[in-house]
């Protein structure tokens, strides 16, 4: 469940409170019944797993690259016709 920061308008009380998603954000300061406001900060992103740097996706990119094994020209020399 996400935790979300309040600020009071009036007497600058500062709390933090769990909430689901589903519940009303607080309008009421529980000190001085005045007006709350949201307070809104910068978010942790941690990536993790394949696929979110650069270096992940050149891997594919080599393997695509890699040409595909030709016959061998000795073989192909044997099945021609012999000139006479």
């Amino acid at each position: 469940m996400p935790t979300y920061q309040y600020a009071c308008s009036t007497c600058s009380n500062e709390f933090e409170i769990v909430q689901t998603f589903a519940e009303k954000s607080l309008t009421e300061c529980p000190e001085c019944k005045s007006e709350l406001r949201k307070v809104f900060s910068a978010v942790g992103v941690v990536f993790k797993g394949a696929g979110f740097y650069k270096n992940d996706s050149n891997k594919k990119a080599v393997k695509k690259s890699t040409p595909e094994p030709v016959a061998p020209k000795a073989a192909a020399t044997a099945l021609a016709p012999k000139a006479d």
